[in-house]
């Protein structure tokens, strides 16, 4: 952002959040539309829905691994390589996903290209590049429109993949998926650049390394309870988005009810994306985190109890679209009130490697349940007592400059 027009700057911008909006909505839309082709999988190769669901938790498990590394590397050499790598990765992954066979061929093209790809192409490293490239009053909406670029991929994305199955079938379906990943690369280059100037200190003192930030986060008990609270979120989020379409069929239901169901998550996230960004810069983040998982555990008690019909499970979705990925800009924006931009990739990627663990078995775990009892509900009961407790473990979160951050941060 070095030109001195407002109108430039201005245009400059705008062009950094369609970059990163644009990326995540090519990464998320295909990986929350994976869910769709489990069962084609299953019919494919045989391997049971239990086996399939490895390799799709794998997946979440592996995107966040992939995070804080891709975090670290984007803070020294740059966003634009990291983001260039990952979308060709997602791409490859998600094309060769139909000739696997095996259970650790899915986990390596679903689990290790995709996923690993999305990872470095993912929220850790978008939020911080799009963070040093805002100014500081812009940042709460800027993540925002970030969340809502992912949103709108999958509100998108879910109902097209659904349409070319019926009419090309799923592996003609899935591999166009991928290659629409490749429209990403052009904001590689609109998000290069690296973290190094915030790195230097006012004064010339010596700038806090990579290991002596995460050592002070990790020492943070805000930033573990925060992390905590993420783990809840990843749970909720990956299995919504592995097994929705199960969880419909379960019920009955027509399976291009599934499809919309998930667009519907989509597209009512946008709509939480939005009202988060412009929420989280006029109250406490801990208690918008702390509302939201509320109205996750009541929600989803409401479905148990409530008719499965078509209107309900659309109704159900766009309440759980209103809080699905809306945790994102509170949780980045908490990061970057404890510890400042320097280093946010890296420590997002940490608190996005927590979101992937309670991810991995939400899909894993969903599965497994599945299999077992014939019905998803004791994982609904499991993912109503964690959103109580991710509601209350925000609670005790300082938001306040401890000075701990305040020496991180100097």
């Amino acid at each position: 952002m070095t030109s001195h027009s407002p109108a430039a700057r201005t245009h400059a911008l705008w062009l950094v959040l369609l970059a990163a909006a644009g990326t995540f909505a090519l990464t998320m839309g295909t990986r929350q539309t994976m869910g769709l082709f489990l069962s084609p999988l299953n019919t494919a190769t045989g391997l049971g829905v239990g086996s399939i669901s490895l390799a799709f938790a794998f997946g979440q498990l592996w995107w966040g691994l992939t995070q804080p590394f891709a975090g670290i590397v984007a803070d020294r050499i740059g966003a634009g390589r990291v983001l260039f790598i990952g979308a060709l990765l997602v791409a490859l992954g998600t094309v060769i996903t139909p000739l696997m066979s095996s259970t650790a061929g899915l986990i390596f093209a679903i689990g290790v290209l995709a996923a690993g790809g999305a990872g470095m192409a993912g929220p850790s490293v978008l939020m911080a590049a799009t963070t040093r490239l805002m100014p500081a009053d812009k940042r709460g909406m800027a993540t925002g429109i970030v969340n809502a670029g992912g949103s709108f991929g999958q509100f998108l994305m879910a109902p097209v993949a659904a349409g070319l199955s019926a009419s090309l079938g799923w592996v003609t379906a899935l591999q166009l998926l991928g290659l629409t990943v490749l429209l990403a690369l052009p904001a590689a280059w609109v998000l290069r650049g690296n973290a190094q100037a915030l790195h230097a200190p006012a004064g010339g003192a010596q700038p806090l390394g990579t290991r002596a930030a995460v050592r002070a986060a990790l020492r943070d008990p805000s930033y573990r309870l925060l992390a905590a609270g993420f783990f809840v979120c990843g749970f909720h989020v990956a299995f919504l988005a592995t097994h929705l379409p199960g969880v419909v069929a379960a019920c009955g239901l027509p399976a291009q009810v599934g499809a919309w169901s998930l667009a519907v998550i989509g597209l009512f996230n946008i709509v939480g994306s939005f009202a988060m960004g412009w929420a989280v810069g006029r109250w406490r983040m801990k208690s918008l985190l702390s509302l939201v998982y509320a109205v996750r555990a009541l929600a989803v008690l409401v479905f148990l109890l409530s008719p499965k019909s078509e209107a309900v499970v659309l109704v159900f979705a766009a309440v759980m679209g209103l809080s699905f990925l809306s945790t994102v800009p509170p949780t980045a924006g908490l990061v970057a009130k404890f510890f400042g931009p320097a280093h946010m990739a890296t420590l997002f990627g940490l608190v996005m490697l927590a979101h992937q663990v309670g991810g991995f078995l939400g899909a894993w775990l969903g599965g497994k349940v599945f299999e077992a009892t014939g019905a998803y509900d004791w994982v609904w009961y499991i993912d109503i007592l964690l959103a109580a407790g991710a509601a209350l473990v925000h609670l005790p979160i300082r938001e306040a400059h401890l000075p701990l951050r305040a020496a991180a941060r100097a």
